[in-house]
């Protein structure tokens, strides 16, 4: 596909600004040590509200910033195109009838019950957009990070040196979408069959398998989180790492690509897919 005129002058403005940051970057970081540039990697900013820190009284600020400005644009983003709706659609319209569609689907062909294929498919879509977007933002856009020492507590801010602290790469974002999961699961599974019926199938095939189905139930949201958190947490973990023995200079971008667009798109249709097929699981 050939670009646009208007398309080749953003991609060399791109390509200006991204070799300004990463020439400063490389002066910045040639003046530091390798365990002081990587002493930090993977420590997060916790605040803690009260003399003892606990799991009940303990914030990650970062996961919060993100995860507000994704909501905000995605209210933003919908507003636009509900306002700019038409027959003749133009190309922000396009691309979300195309997205739905394909994510209705899918939802479609899983899910039994016609009457829930729409809530499911807007619970499916949400988590789609949502996880999505937090990974290109933690994948490939220079933002803001916030530096912390290993217990937590706030050493600096730091502008345009990494991307944007994603909320996905907190276990406790993935965690709860897949708790979230769970229970609109089985709420659904309740509904469809009724309570005595869904009660019963933690006993099937026979009743001495009631604790392997209860495991393999309550295995669902640990590994549906974790294997968002590890891809995502990872992947940031080492793109940092070689970003820095390249000096933020050429390397990062195709790292960025990968982690930020490639795999990060492809870890939300997989936590997409999943919830999907967990919800069909129970009403089948």
């Amino acid at each position: 596909m050939e670009l646009s005129k208007r398309g080749k002058i953003e991609v060399a403005i791109f390509m200006v600004v991204y070799l300004v940051v990463g020439i400063l970057n490389a002066v910045y970081y040639l003046k530091s040590e390798p365990g002081e540039a990587l002493g930090n990697v993977a420590n997060k900013w916790i605040l803690t509200f009260g003399e003892q820190k606990t799991f009940f009284n303990s914030i990650n600020p970062m996961t919060l910033i993100s995860s507000a400005m994704i909501t905000a644009f995605l209210i933003y983003f919908a507003y636009t195109v509900y306002k700019g709706f038409s027959l003749i659609p133009n190309r922000k319209q396009s691309f979300m009838e195309s997205l739905m569609e394909f994510i209705y689907d899918i939802v479609q062909s899983s899910i039994p019950e016609e009457k829930y294929v729409r809530p499911v498919f807007m619970l499916s879509m949400t988590l789609f957009l949502y996880i999505a977007l937090a990974n290109l933002l933690g994948g490939f856009i220079p933002g803001i990070t916030a530096d912390a020492d290993a217990n937590g507590k706030l050493l600096k801010i730091v502008f345009f040196n990494d991307t944007w602290y994603a909320p996905t790469a907190d276990l406790n974002t993935n965690l709860t979408y897949a708790v979230l999961v769970f229970l609109i699961s089985h709420y659904m599974g309740i509904k469809v069959k009724g309570f005595k019926t869904w009660l019963k199938s933690w006993i099937e095939p026979i009743p001495i398998f009631l604790p392997m189905n209860i495991i393999g139930e309550l295995a669902k949201p640990v590994s549906h989180s974790f294997r968002l958190f590890g891809n995502i947490m990872g992947g940031a973990i080492l793109v940092f790492v070689l970003s820095y023995l390249t000096k933020y200079m050429f390397l990062p971008i195709f790292l960025w690509g990968y982690f930020g667009i490639f795999s990060g798109l492809i870890q939300a249709f997989v936590f997409t897919i999943l919830t999907v097929a967990y919800i069909s699981s129970q009403i089948s």
